[in-house]
């Protein structure tokens, strides 16, 4: 029963979202921030579970709060190649050159892409250490917010103290347990 209440609290910024798209000034950017936030905003939680689990134990949520990091990541990504370059390749290999953000996001995704088509029991089990990998993902989404933001607002510096914190909690973890 719980699991069905976040799912469906999951899918509210898409409800949001669907809503508020069509009166945006550019929707298109509209589109791109807040599926670009919603992505990184579960990216996040999904996170926070591991270094609170002694505190309350949520873990058996962690996974559904990943695939819909990744949910809205397919999204933004979805957004730049079929509504920003309408499926034209040569316009997408450009604007990563010209964009270094573009490539570093895409790298993220790809990250959260394998994380999720490995995420069921058996794959997580033979790929359990290359999960690892989503904390690059999470400084590659931090430097490719901040870039494509252009200026450092005060939910830039958030994002990035954020970051830092849950990149500290799980070193300080991985040290007691190779420690101690």
């Amino acid at each position: 029963m719980k699991k069905v209440f976040l799912f469906c609290l999951c899918l509210v910024p898409l409800l949001f979202l669907t809503c508020n798209a069509q009166v945006a000034n550019d929707p298109i950017k509209y589109i791109y921030t807040f599926t670009g936030f919603s992505a990184f905003g579960f990216l996040l939680a999904s996170l926070c579970i591991t270094p609170f689990r002694k505190v309350y134990n949520l873990l058996i949520y962690r996974r559904m709060l990943g695939l819909f990091a990744l949910f809205y990541a397919c999204l933004h990504f979805i957004n730049f190649f079929i509504l920003d370059a309408q499926f034209d390749l040569a316009f997408v290999l450009k604007e990563t050159v010209d964009k270094p953000f573009i490539y570093l996001g895409m790298i993220a995704f790809l990250i959260l892409v394998f994380m999720g088509s490995t995420s069921t029991r058996k794959l997580f089990a033979k790929y359990n250490k290359w999960h690892k990998l989503v904390y690059i993902a999470l400084i590659l989404v931090v430097i490719h917010e901040n870039m494509a933001q252009k200026v450092m607002g005060a939910l830039e510096y958030f994002f990035i103290v954020f970051a830092v914190v849950l990149l500290s909690l799980r070193i300080k973890i991985i040290r007691e347990l190779l420690f101690y």
